[in-house]
């Protein structure tokens, strides 16, 4: 089961009538922030944004899609802000080759690049400054964002590090640092590189840690570096009460690739999770051959391939995007309404963060994952593991679709047909 902390819990009503304001931060993030569309906090943001205002340690826990990004990016940018010595106000003058004060580490350079997104607007409105540092792509422009000073770095573990080691990072002014999905970045087998980072960091710093889940890797770090954290999570958005409707559906496996593509065939945004780059790439091909626009995510695509792909669905070009779950982890879009496992995960985290793509920041999501028979049990303890109560329905074509009344048939060409959508 899932490592219980305890903690303090925050109901969403309890954050009625609060504005970010009420919790400290000046009119520049705020304006920012509803710049960004973020009018009023959720309650991860209520609950955490006066601990890391008043310097605490923090430890959030929460599923993703809860806001939590801006949760310790605001208030991170308002700490540095009021920091800054007198007399070198934030737009006046930029101090080149000045050391980087914040630290914020995520497990993929898609989560780096979402979190930037967000942080970089709000720093901007108080004149710091921010860069990306990441694997995959040339490192010169990342070095001479450094050479020319900045505040906050968003990265990975693995390109930080080398950076460190060419002597081209100097992280020892760093006092704020931010610990971003750290449950995967042990997974990804990041613990002793993050372990490293932190202690170049300055002693006695800030140190925030947000996870979905606890468990011995991320026990370690907050063991280590997190002293009396401030302790929060969300009451109600474990996943079995979230606004996630949970289905799985019992199939023969030679239909697979017929029914993906008519759950798919829909209305909104769809995120397709496979278990290898040839299912995904196999599986893109098969969506746009029943006329669906698709595109595919995964570890043999280049950085700039990825971020086109991705950036595709982002803006609607495309309804449709088949990943692998490294390139998936740091896909952070809010309207994605359905998820759909085409490959069932091995592991009730896995299954947690799949399912974390939908039903982002209160908005309603559907995860439906398809099986063969043979798994049932195993997909039962998965879940009895992710604490979640999900409805198991055999779907055979010819049958009826579980979300509609119309029969699933085969056309005389092979293709299955669902009537209806799966909206409900």
């Amino acid at each position: 089961m899932l490592e219980r902390l305890e903690a303090d819990a925050i109901a969403a009503e309890d954050v009625d009538g609060v504005s970010f304001a009420d919790l400290g931060l000046g009119a520049n993030v705020v304006a920012a922030l509803r710049e960004l569309g973020a009018s009023a906090p959720f309650a991860i943001q209520t609950a955490t944004i006066p601990a890391v205002l008043e310097g605490r340690d923090v430890l959030g826990r929460g599923r993703t899609g809860s806001g939590k990004t801006i949760a310790f990016g605001a208030p991170v940018v308002e700490r540095l802000m009021r920091q800054w010595s007198e007399g070198e106000r934030p737009g006046t003058k930029r101090q080149v080759g000045r050391k980087p004060r914040a630290l914020i580490l995520a497990p993929t350079r898609e989560l780096a690049l979402q979190i930037d997104r967000t942080v970089q607007p709000i720093a901007q409105s108080v004149g710091l400054f921010t860069t990306q540092i990441y694997g995959g792509v040339p490192q010169a422009r990342q070095v001479g964002a450094l050479q020319r000073g900045v505040d906050i770095i968003i990265g990975t573990p693995g390109r930080i590090e080398d950076l460190i080691e060419q002597r081209r990072l100097d992280l020892s002014e760093v006092s704020i640092t931010v610990l971003d999905e750290a449950d995967h970045m042990c997974d990804l087998g990041f613990l002793e590189p993050v372990q490293r980072i932190l202690r170049r960091t300055a002693a006695g710093g800030q140190r925030l840690l947000f996870s979905a889940t606890l468990d011995k890797g991320v026990a370690k770090l907050v063991d280590e570096f997190l002293v009396e954290p401030s302790v929060h999570e969300v009451a109600g958005e474990d996943q079995a009460s979230s606004t996630i409707d949970h289905r799985v559906l019992v199939i023969d496996q030679r239909d697979k690739r017929d029914i993906v593509a008519q759950l798919a065939d829909r209305e909104g945004k769809v995120l397709v999770f496979s278990r290898t780059r040839a299912f995904a790439e196999e599986l893109t091909d098969h969506l746009e051959d029943h006329g669906l626009y698709a595109v595919s995510l995964h570890g043999d695509l280049n950085q700039s391939r990825r971020t086109r792909n991705l950036h595709q669905l982002v803006s609607g070009r495309v309804n449709v995007l088949v990943a692998t779950d490294v390139a998936a982890r740091g896909i952070h879009v809010d309207d994605i309404d359905l998820v759909i496992q085409a490959d069932a995960p091995d592991d009730y985290k896995t299954y947690l963060h799949r399912s974390g793509r939908t039903g982002r920041a209160g908005k309603t999501g559907r995860v439906v994952t398809l099986i063969p028979h043979n798994r049932r049990r195993r997909m039962a303890d998965l879940l009895n593991r992710a604490e979640i109560d999900v409805d198991f329905a055999e779907l055979r074509l010819g049958d009826a679709s579980p979300f509609e009344t119309a029969p699933v048939g085969r056309s005389v060409a092979g293709t299955p047909v669902i009537g209806g959508s799966v909206d409900g």
